[in-house]
């Protein structure tokens, strides 16, 4: 198994909802292109899944990671489209619950996981990036939120990946996964 998995998640038919799994496609592409600073050999080292689920099923997803970078959409009140946001698990704390195992969100999935025992990655990045529609039917992102998909690449990339040294990237691979 892979040590890092980079999971996209969005729904790629509702506009800017699909923001996860295209950041996640860019950043494969990236790592295979050789031309590119951050290209590297195939091998089993990461993962790259996409997803459109939540929940209790998002822990079939992760078990056995070392590390864990999720990327997905987040549609604020006064935020600008395009704008990446790396928040933590923690950051989530106030909102874990479970009233019902239909209705659990990510932080409450990780800390279900973590008392049964589950094998979750000691290291989980989040990113979510700052949407503009989710209820538009298009496989299309918006323009604002489009214009930021390369800096936001590079940016996780670097933020995420640059733990692991120029020499070792050389000797590594991924997969992508569906």
């Amino acid at each position: 198994m892979a040590k890092i998995l980079i999971l996209g998640l969005g729904n790629p038919i509702l506009s800017d909802d699909g923001i996860g799994i295209e950041i996640a496609h860019r950043i494969e592409d990236k790592l295979k292109d050789h031309t590119s600073c951050f290209a590297w050999e195939p091998d089993e080292d990461i993962d790259v899944i996409e997803a459109s689920i939540g929940g209790l099923a998002i822990l079939d997803l992760i078990v056995g990671y070392e590390k864990l970078i999720v990327i997905d959409a987040i549609k604020t009140k006064k935020g600008n489209p395009g704008t990446l946001y790396k928040v933590k698990v923690a950051d989530f704390s106030s909102t874990i619950h479970i009233s019902s195992p239909h209705d659990v969100n990510f932080a409450t999935a990780i800390e279900i996981g973590k008392r049964c025992g589950v094998s979750i990655p000691e290291q989980i990045d989040i990113y979510a990036i700052e949407i503009k529609d989710n209820t538009t039917f298009s496989e299309q992102c918006t323009l604002e939120v489009r214009k930021a998909v390369p800096k936001t690449v590079n940016t996780i990339i670097r933020q995420s990946l640059n733990s692991i040294s120029t020499s070792k990237l050389q000797n590594r691979r991924f997969r992508l996964k569906n």
